[in-house]
């Protein structure tokens, strides 16, 4: 298998892999000796950073995919200097007691003493200061927990108001934001305002990038997949077959075409996929080579009558 190229996030010392591997309930589904040959596999191949969210809270059924992952990565023997370890943190739990209760919890639950990096969750409430979370994660990374950190699916706005709190006060802001990214949403990461982000040093991590599994052929789901913004799930999987014989025309899989894409944004220091093979993992780890042998401009033409959201989704995010 190929050995990836690795970026830096944005200006902090993390330097990642161009793909990166999730765990959205991904875990759950494997058997065990298969999620710790995938790994091993992607982690020969150059993949050195894996997602790891915990996904179960209060009133809610609970989940272990995080934990599972854990006992994988201990199974798998690779040495934790080997890989890095991004968290998630939610909004919905930031209190007077900051992040640290949550990122010990995932500590405990996953095997891991530090995050190399960490994302904040959807901001859905109004009532917490952009100025408490920077100051919060400031102080994480003082103490040596965290080494750089982003945000998932946040608005422009509010990422540039977070960068400036942390100018302010001379600790390191958002470095990176996990956007959803694929051939049917693009309006986005492509739009305006996160261009203007993206041209002073920010970074992105692509995810969603299958829609969950629907381009890349499954479109009768079985399984929890991600929010629908825009509403602009059902165009996509009406050209979802269409995505197919487009890949199957260039000799590849839809996956592969996907992921391929994203490969393309030059803001995009790595892709998040969630596979459960090992054969997946060789799939995706091809992607780059099928950018390289069709072209960047060139693949984006064969790919933009799938765009789904253009002229839908406020560019500016949510």
């Amino acid at each position: 298998m190929p050995t990836l190229p690795r970026r830096r996030v944005g200006s902090s010392e993390v330097e990642v892999s161009a793909l990166s591997l999730g765990s959205w309930h991904i875990y759950d589904r494997i058997h065990f000796h298969d999620a710790v040959a995938m790994v091993r596999a992607a982690v020969s191949a150059g993949v050195n950073l894996f997602d790891v969210g915990v996904y179960g809270g209060p009133g809610m059924p609970p989940a272990y995919t995080d934990v599972l992952w854990g006992a994988v990565m201990r199974a798998s023997g690779i040495p934790r200097a080997e890989y890095l370890v991004s968290a998630k943190l939610w909004i919905e739990a930031f209190d007077d007691d900051g992040f640290r209760p949550q990122l010990e919890n995932a500590f405990f639950r996953g095997g891991f003493d530090r995050a190399d990096l960490v994302i904040l969750g959807d901001l859905r409430r109004d009532d917490v200061a952009l100025e408490d979370l920077v100051d919060d994660l400031a102080g994480l990374t003082r103490a040596g927990l965290i080494r750089a950190w982003g945000v998932n699916n946040w608005s422009a706005g509010n990422i540039g108001r977070l960068r400036e709190i942390a100018a302010a006060r001379g600790v390191d802001g958002p470095q990176i934001a996990q956007l959803k990214y694929s051939v049917a949403r693009r309006s986005i990461p492509d739009g305006e305002p996160f261009a203007r982000l993206f041209a002073d040093g920010f970074t992105m991590q692509a995810s969603d990038v299958l829609e969950g599994g629907i381009l890349a052929g499954r479109t009768e789901l079985s399984r929890e997949i991600g929010r629908d913004p825009g509403g602009v799930r059902e165009a996509i999987s009406r050209t979802a077959a269409d995505f197919v014989a487009t890949a199957e025309k260039l000799g590849t899989s839809a996956a592969r075409l996907a992921v391929a894409f994203t490969l393309t944004h030059p803001a995009n220091v790595t892709t998040l996929v969630g596979t459960s093979t090992t054969a997946q993992v060789e799939d995706n780890l091809a992607a780059a080579e099928l950018v390289e042998r069709i072209g960047a401009e060139e693949l984006r033409a064969l790919v933009e009558p799938f765009w789904a959201d253009r002229g839908i989704v406020d560019p500016e995010g949510p």
